[in-house]
């Protein structure tokens, strides 16, 4: 099937009444989830993810694929509106977000980036649709030391460009690996971290860690802080943006939507990385780079379309490579795991409703939200009203009882009360939950991949050497790895250098003040003020003429005088005399 039939054949499985309605609910539901504050796209998709348990598994992952872009557009409301950025990505949306909102142009913001979403998801989109078949075929001749490299370099390169902390990162992606392990193992069936129970011997399924560590935990956390802020008063005018926002913003769209698309095909190139790029990029090109920071339209343009770009691109190695490339598609990865669907070079084969049916609906989808979001942008905006001790409850209550209508078992309910628990306490000491997700999804993958290369090597490590494409990968990984060691080391000598230099700025700054203690402390004439010369007395333990009487250095405060006028004072040692004196 070459690629017109299969888009063809894609659009008649996407354009069903029944595919068309739930990618409609999707993008609907998605966007209304995904624009409560503290919630981001995986949070909202962890908790929408049991909705999806009873469909087709083509109109599942077509209604996820709707909900991880409804949130995705839906999470840029509060932060544009309350400066609430729901994930690390929509950050970048506040810094000229939030201004515009300030200078009450609240409704053109909300307008460019929907404008910004849906050209950047298109130009992805259709990217996708050609270069997905053609790296699916490339992905059908690599074997099994490949694929362990490239899930090696998946976790790394997740590990080492995601945010917050390296070394946590590194951590939380290994602890996610460990999680996966629990079970049945995968080869000759030997039971691992179960301590007896037979609930864990089947492993931990995706769907209540999803919900428990990306759900309860965020909202856990924001119940602590008070992340949910209800929204006042805005007034958002004019939805549509103005000629000049469109002169100004067109060419940062357009670039944004390539440099977007290019980024979301890395492993860890997930939105984050591309809106700092495309927003550095912007800032470097403009000719008004003051603007940008107090309400540069182009630069929230380029920071919208770039993520959206981004977002789409990175199906390409989901569906093709089954590797996910971020926290978000390694749930839906999950969801296709979970309807007997497995991603990777065979899917365009074995399931090509599945595959050209999710691209077709992206199509459908994009529009869908451009269509939607533009006339009700205002009735989105009255959900923020709704104070977040109302919200937080109902949505704790659908989340467990989504989680238990999977396996109709209490056991699910407490492991996603567990991993809430965690994801609480690692979000409140500023771990990076992504790392997690994507170590469980990508464990077992590692784990079956290495020891298939071990059974095709007879045990011998030198298989992922003598394979030009695993050890590019592997070179990869080792320069990435040393480039965050130069960075870490470099680091920490910039940090002496600072701490010395304070030192030094310290030890300068009192040599300058003894000095001028020093040349307070002579007359004019040269001779010495009375403090000098009591402190000359001092030494002796005799009182200076025509001055109070002094302690002896080294003599408690409770051996002063009662009667004396002034306070004790200790002994002073004489300034040094002047530097000509000296010579």
């Amino acid at each position: 099937m070459d690629i017109l039939e299969g888009i063809v054949s894609g659009f008649e499985v996407a354009l069903s009444p029944v595919n068309l309605l739930f990618v409609a609910i999707g993008v609907l539901v998605g966007t209304i989830v995904g624009l409560l504050p503290g919630l981001g796209p995986t949070a909202s998709l962890a908790l929408l993810l049991p909705l999806t348990f009873s469909l087709e598994p083509a109109t599942a992952i077509i209604m996820l694929a709707g909900i991880y872009y409804g949130t995705m557009y839906g999470g840029r409301i509060p932060a544009i509106l309350l400066r609430l950025p729901g994930d690390s990505s929509s950050v970048m949306t506040t810094l000229d977000g939030y201004p515009m909102t300030q200078q009450g142009r609240a409704g053109p913001a909300l307008g460019i980036t929907a404008i910004g979403s849906f050209l950047g998801g298109t130009v992805a989109i259709i990217g996708l649709t050609f270069l997905a078949p053609v790296v699916a075929n490339f992905a059908s001749s690599i074997g099994a030391p490949e694929m362990f490299a490239l899930t090696v370099v998946g976790v790394m390169m997740i590990s080492l460009l995601g945010s917050g902390s390296t070394w946590k990162a590194i951590a939380i992606a290994g602890l996610g690996i460990l999680v996966s392990v629990v079970g049945l193992d995968p080869i000759d069936g030997t039971q691992r971290l179960t301590f007896g129970s037979i609930e864990l011997s089947g492993g931990i399924d995706i769907v209540p860690i999803a919900v428990g560590l990306f759900g309860l935990g965020e909202i856990f956390h924001s119940m602590e802080t008070g992340a949910h802020e209800a929204l006042k008063s805005t007034k958002l005018g004019r939805i549509l943006p103005t000629r000049v926002d469109w002169l100004r913003s067109r060419f940062a769209i357009l670039r944004s939507s390539i440099l977007g698309f290019f980024v979301g095909l890395m492993p860890g190139g997930g939105g984050t990385i591309s809106s700092v790029l495309a927003y550095g990029m912007e800032k470097r090109i403009s000719k008004r780079p003051k603007k940008f920071g107090k309400g540069a339209v182009e630069g929230l343009a380029a920071t919208e379309t770039a993520d959206n770009a981004s977002s789409n691109s990175a199906f390409i190695p989901l569906l093709t490579l089954g590797i996910p490339p971020n926290a978000v598609l390694a749930v839906i990865y999950g969801a296709l795991l979970l309807q007997n669907i497995t991603p990777g070079p065979e899917l365009i084969n074995e399931e090509p409703d599945v595959f050209w049916g999710v691209i077709a609906s992206m199509y459908i989808g994009n529009v869908l939200l451009l269509i939607l979001n533009l006339p009700l942008i205002a009735a989105f905006v009255q959900i923020l009203r709704i104070p977040g001790y109302v919200l937080n409850p109902i949505i704790v209550v659908v989340a467990l009882l989504g989680v238990y209508s999977v396996n109709n078992t209490m056991f699910d309910v407490y492991v996603a009360i567990v991993f809430g628990v965690l994801g609480y306490l690692l979000k409140k000491w500023r771990f990076d939950l992504g790392p997690f997700i994507l170590g469980f999804i990508l464990g077992p993958i590692m784990e079956v991949q290495f020891r298939r290369a071990m059974l095709m090597s007879d045990g011998s490590l030198g298989i992922f050497v003598e394979r030009p494409v695993s050890l590019a990968m592997f070179i990869v990984v080792a320069i990435a790895i040393s480039f965050t060691v130069i960075n870490f080391l470099r680091s920490r000598r910039t940090g002496r250098q600072t701490a010395g230099s304070r030192v030094m700025h310290a030890v300068t700054h009192s040599d300058e003040y003894a000095e001028e203690v020093r040349e307070d402390s002579l007359l004019d004439d040269g001779s010495e003020t009375e403090l000098e010369a009591g402190t000359d007395s001092a030494a002796t333990g005799e009182p200076a003429a025509g001055g109070p009487e002094r302690i002896p250095s080294g003599t408690g405060a409770s051996e002063a005088r009662p009667d004396s006028p002034e306070k004790p004072t200790t002994a002073v040692r004489k300034a040094p005399p002047p530097l000509d004196q000296q010579q």
